[in-house]
């Protein structure tokens, strides 16, 4: 039977975020849909400053349009996120979720990260004043590096922003109303979104199966993309 997974990437990444995974499920019958999410790779940013939800909308519109019929769903780090906020929601026919170090569990640490945010945003404004533009150069790294926000470095205001809504926002309270089948895969050695989040992503998705490895970070979709084909031909029921 011919089956459809729709893989959502993280922040910072594009479609082919998903190299490995397409290459390990090469000769199985299944068609992958790997789309840039608006703001990376070929699509175009959002004209104005977006949060999770924006993101889902989009998203569902894709598989709205791409997709005719029950479908299975992947979401890698803030694709993870989107993928959460799809499977609550309930409007689309997901048949299994599978969620690679996703992000949506805010911590502590993220309203510090917010506001290292907004400090590298003045301070990069502080740098503009006459007799501190020398500055502006080294100082400026140093601000990133302070609050190890690279991908806010990188990015243009508008999606500056978005990364601070996306961030803010806790998917906690929306883990009990996913009622999909989920395997959750993380590396224990992950820095981004840290296993705990794991766990707590297991507890709170009453059918879900976690798959932890030792050794890996946040690329546990890449770096274990044989291990997770397997498990989503046998969720497919393909040899």
């Amino acid at each position: 039977m011919h089956r459809t997974l729709v893989c959502l990437h993280g922040w910072g990444g594009t479609k082919e975020s998903f190299t490995e995974l397409r290459s390990a499920l090469e000769g199985s019958d299944i068609t992958l849909l790997t789309p840039d999410l608006p703001g990376f790779g070929s699509e175009p940013q959002p004209r104005k400053p977006w949060n999770t939800d924006d993101y889902a909308d989009w998203a569902e519109t894709y598989i709205k349009k791409h997709v005719h019929g029950p479908f299975h769903l992947l979401g890698h780090s803030h694709g993870g996120r989107m993928s959460l906020k799809l499977a609550a929601r309930k409007s689309l026919p997901i048949e299994h979720l599978y969620l690679c170090a996703a992000a949506g569990i805010r911590h502590p640490r993220h309203f510090k990260r917010i506001i290292g945010l907004t400090l590298a945003k003045s301070g990069k404004a502080l740098l503009t004043v006459p007799g501190l533009k020398k500055l502006q150069p080294i100082g400026k790294k140093f601000l990133y590096k302070l609050v190890r926000v690279h991908d806010y470095e990188v990015a243009s205001p508008v999606m500056r922003q978005t990364l601070i809504n996306v961030s803010a926002e806790d998917l906690r309270p929306l883990l009990k109303k996913i009622d999909i089948a989920t395997d959750i895969f993380w590396g224990r050695d992950d820095g981004m979104t840290p296993f705990g989040d794991a766990l707590i992503m297991n507890r709170g998705i009453e059918q879900s199966v976690l798959h932890s490895y030792d050794g890996i970070r946040h690329r546990v979709h890449r770096d274990k993309a044989s291990e997770i084909a397997a498990v989503i031909k046998s969720r497919m029921h393909i040899a």
